[in-house]
């Protein structure tokens, strides 16, 4: 009779490799313009709409430093998610969230990056999500 044992390696072969590289990828990709994102509201660029009967109005310079902070804190998790750390896997989902929150609150500033930012956080949500537990190691 054959018996079957489990050959742990130090290369990157467990079935959640795949969409948690990518989520860290994307979610340090979009991190990284967020705070660019966030340095231009700062510096109030001509590039942002001026909506005045918004309800969800704030000062663009709050908006900046809204980004600016989720930013830094979204490339800084990414490094966490790099190192498949498992708290990196839930700080991310949560960040990820607000970042769709904070991106549909500041819609009417800078329409076209806000919708495409949601669509890219919602498949950094999904490349975490879709990852069963026991599969989210990088270095089995």
């Amino acid at each position: 009779m054959t018996s079957i044992h489990e050959h742990r390696t130090d290369t990157a072969t467990g079935r959640g490799t795949g969409p948690v590289v990518f989520a860290a990828v994307l979610l340090f990709v979009v991190g990284v313009l967020d705070v660019l994102r966030g340095i231009m509201a700062i510096a109030e660029d001509d590039v942002f709409v001026n909506t005045p009967n918004y309800v969800f109005k704030f000062d663009l310079t709050s908006w900046g430093w809204i980004h600016l902070i989720f930013g830094i804190l979204a490339i800084l998790v990414s490094a966490g998610l790099f190192k498949a750390a498992v708290w990196a896997r839930v700080v991310a989902v949560g960040l990820a969230g607000l970042l769709i929150i904070a991106n549909f609150l500041s819609l009417p500033y800078y329409p076209v990056w806000s919708i495409l930012a949601i669509a890219l956080y919602t498949f950094v949500i999904w490349g975490l999500c879709v990852v069963r537990k026991d599969d989210f190691s990088l270095r089995d």
